[in-house]
């Protein structure tokens, strides 16, 4: 490792030693060769190339996917120092030329460039004539068509390894798996012994997933022990999103809402609100999600299921990103289920497509439906693997199991007996022999099954057809009225009569008569919890003096690091990790007084 990487590790970024596989990665790029790096968000994958761009000769090229996280990643960058542009389509002439002047004369270290921009010939055509450091693309599963977020100007990327064949290529992501990984590699003609996979884990992240019974409900429960912080509550229609946004605002959330059919200015007003904000709900469908670089995310909440195992962890990965303690809440239920099928089965996508797309349906929805350590799951279908963590609702609260081939017998049966049109709640009626109008109207009170499953109650019933759902025994038919019909598997299932151990749903939580501060919050000892906030309010009043968010100016563990030093001295303050040279002088005086005033 170069003293030089090290230096600008301490002096600009404030930290004394590179953490996992940084130093390996910044050392490979340092001496000018290519890499492609996976490492779980928050795992520091921005110094990997931000290091080797200010110690090489010449400017980075970092090609990054939105607007919004160019200017956060621009903007953080200047807070410690770093010379860094963003170009975009936003600029006026008068600043677009001062930019390519900063380009062309080196005064930059670093400049962020969208995709679609780049590509544009004569912008690729001035960057030519300009010495380049490296290039690195972030975001970089965007290229691969198995991604979950495939985007077609991605694809075009390869052109870079043509005109910059002598400048080091470095892909960047948090979230691919095997296959994505592989055309990444091709693509952009980086060899397999130049990737560094850094695993998937994040510990901080605490994952629960809970069966749809009272959706608001289970997130009020949820968000109580978030007052003060900010969050994510993802929705998979725009028109769910508003009517989310307002109930929550209702309840005295702070909540915004982000949607592709709102109006562009409203939509960036609000990001930048959330950005801005120490105590903002954002209430979003996918739309909202790449490029959210901010770290003091404190929970994610999926009130519907999300496409696939990618996209959950992508999303979940946005809470925490400050290594901070965050939890995350997954509500589904089996019209979830059948809607992502009909997505799935309904697009113009060729047949390997669909199969694929199913196939990551599977998978998350083994995630769902697991009895085991939901983190054990998620990670070993991007190939990694951990211990049993503590650290998720299955391992918190074991889920109880038992042999549900009978059950799942019955209802098949009955799904069959009532001519499989029907949906769930009146399959549960029949099973359970419920007599009302309309079973009667159909002379579904005379077929076999009715009250045949009078061993499960209503709440059980459901459970059970959700998980038959999950395992392809149960078919719905959401074009319809929702109505189940027997799966070919269903069918086979039937006839086999295999052993099928399902999870007893678990009982309804009584509501918390205490609410319990959240996990971040219980890391700050109550002896530094005065000081902690007297920090925080003074960082969001210097970065509302700049418009700036208030973590680009410090994170929240460094606030919590100063808390429980209180240092009283600038060179006291310089040993506290996330605080550089750059930031010592601009912000050293105003926060040793706040310390000094709590001493």
């Amino acid at each position: 490792m170069t003293a030089t990487a090290l230096e600008i590790l301490k002096t600009v970024y404030g930290y004394d030693a590179f953490k996992g596989p940084q130093a390996r990665i910044v050392e490979h790029v340092v001496a000018g060769n290519n890499a492609f790096v996976l490492m779980p968000t928050g795992g520091g994958k921005s110094l990997c190339y931000q290091i080797p761009a200010i110690v090489r000769p010449g400017m980075g090229l970092v090609v990054s996917p939105l607007l919004a996280l160019m200017a956060d990643q621009v903007a953080a960058l200047r807070q410690a120092g770093v010379r860094a542009a963003a170009l975009n389509s936003d600029l006026g002439p008068d600043e677009r030329r001062a930019l390519w002047n900063a380009v062309e004369t080196g005064a930059l270290d670093l400049l962020y460039v969208a995709p679609e921009t780049l590509l544009r010939p004569d912008v690729l055509r001035r960057l030519n004539g300009v010495k380049l450091s490296l290039i690195a693309i972030d975001e970089a599963h965007c290229l691969s068509q198995w991604g979950h977020d495939f985007r077609p100007s991605y694809r075009q990327l390869d052109v870079l390894v043509r005109q910059f064949a002598d400048t080091p290529r470095m892909a960047l992501t948090a979230t691919a798996d095997e296959p994505t990984r592989a055309e990444i590699l091709t693509h952009l003609a980086i060899a397999q012994q130049d990737a560094f996979i850094a695993g998937f884990d994040r510990p901080n992240i605490r994952y629960a997933i809970e069966e749809k019974d009272n959706p608001r409900a289970q997130l009020k429960e949820f968000l109580k022990r978030y007052e003060g912080e900010s969050g994510i509550v993802y929705c998979l229609s725009k028109r769910k999103t508003e009517e989310t946004a307002a109930w929550l605002r209702d309840q005295g959330y702070d909540a915004l809402a982000y949607h592709a059919g709102m109006d562009k200015a409203a939509r960036e007003a609000n990001q930048q609100r959330f950005q801005h904000g120490e105590a903002v709900v954002m209430v979003a469908t996918l739309a909202f999600g790449m490029g959210i670089d901010k770290p003091d995310v404190r929970f994610v909440a999926h009130i519907d299921l999300p496409g696939s195992i990618e996209a959950y962890y992508q999303e979940t990965g946005r809470a925490g990103r400050d290594g901070l303690p965050s939890d995350t809440l997954m509500l589904y239920g089996h019209e979830d289920i059948a809607l992502r099928s009909r997505f799935i089965e309904e697009s113009d996508a060729p047949d390997q497509r669909k199969r694929t797309e199913r196939r990551k349906l599977d998978a998350l929805l083994g995630i769902a439906e697991t009895a085991s350590c939901r983190r054990q799951v998620l990670l070993s279908y991007f190939g990694d693997h951990c211990e049993p963590c503590g650290n998720c609702d299955t391992c918190a609260r074991p889920p109880k199991l038992f042999d549900g081939t009978t059950a799942a017998q019955k209802a098949l049966s009955c799904i069959y007996r009532t001519g499989e049109r029907f949906g769930q709640a009146y399959i549960v009626d029949v099973l359970l022999g419920t007599e009302n109008d309309r079973i009667a109207q159909f002379g579904h009170d005379r077929v076999s099954t009715f009250g045949i499953g009078t061993e499960h109650d209503n709440r059980t019933w459901r459970a059970i057809l959700r998980q038959m759902i999950a395992l392809r025994l149960i078919n719905v038919d959401l074009a319809g009225h929702g109505g189940l019909s027997i799966a070919p598997a269903g069918r086979d299932f039937l006839r086999d009569k295999p052993t099928l151990m399902l999870r007893v749903p678990a009982a309804p939580r009584a509501r918390r008569r205490k609410v319990t501060p959240s996990a971040a919050q219980s890391v700050i000892s109550d002896r530094d919890r005065d000081l902690f906030q007297a920090l925080r309010q003074k960082r969001t009043e210097l970065a509302r003096a700049q418009n700036v968010p208030p973590y680009v100016i410090f994170h929240d563990k460094t606030l919590i690091e100063l808390a429980a030093a209180r240092p009283a001295s600038r060179s006291e303050m310089a040993d506290v990790p996330g605080v550089g040279e750059a930031k010592l002088d601009r912000y050293g005086p105003a926060f040793l007084s706040v310390i000094a005033e709590h001493a």
